[in-house]
């Protein structure tokens, strides 16, 4: 059975409380479930979230070494984390997709969110569209996985 991995980064486990009028009010389970409900039976997701940098960092490894492909909304991480940026470039190197994904459009945001360090290394980036990044996320490893 295939499995995809969702990470989310720092504060997203407050979703639904935290700044409602930049991030919905969905929670972070909210947004598992709808994932849940959109997959092919023969899919697993495999859905973690960890304020820890270094937790964030060993999950991109153990995507990498098990080629799982990843949908990452690394959060604040986003903006200055080299170690997950290489961890994330250990993921494309195996050839094995990863899409990083954010809940508001941080092009719109302060001048301080418009740098992703995480960018160059993913396959593609999705923002601005709520809990449909994630599900817009997911069609596209979907289409990936039945091309192979």
């Amino acid at each position: 059975m295939t499995s995809i991995m969702v990470l989310n980064g720092p504060n997203l486990g407050r979703l639904g409380s935290r700044e409602p009028d930049i991030y919905g009010s969905q929670t972070l389970a909210d947004i598992e479930q709808g994932l849940h409900k959109a997959l092919p039976t023969d899919i697993t997701l495999d859905f973690r979230q960890s304020d820890d940098e270094a937790t964030l960092i060993g999950w991109l490894h153990e995507a990498a070494d098990s080629r799982t492909p990843v949908i990452f909304n690394p959060a604040a991480f986003t903006h200055y984390s080299y170690a997950l940026r290489d961890a994330c470039q250990i993921v494309a190197e195996t050839g094995t997709p990863l899409i990083e994904v954010h809940l508001s459009n941080p092009h719109a945001r302060e001048s301080f969110r418009h740098t992703s360090v995480i960018s160059g290394a993913a396959r593609g980036v999705i923002a601005g569209f709520g809990d449909q990044s994630y599900h817009l996320a997911l069609s596209h490893i979907l289409t990936l996985l039945e091309r192979h």
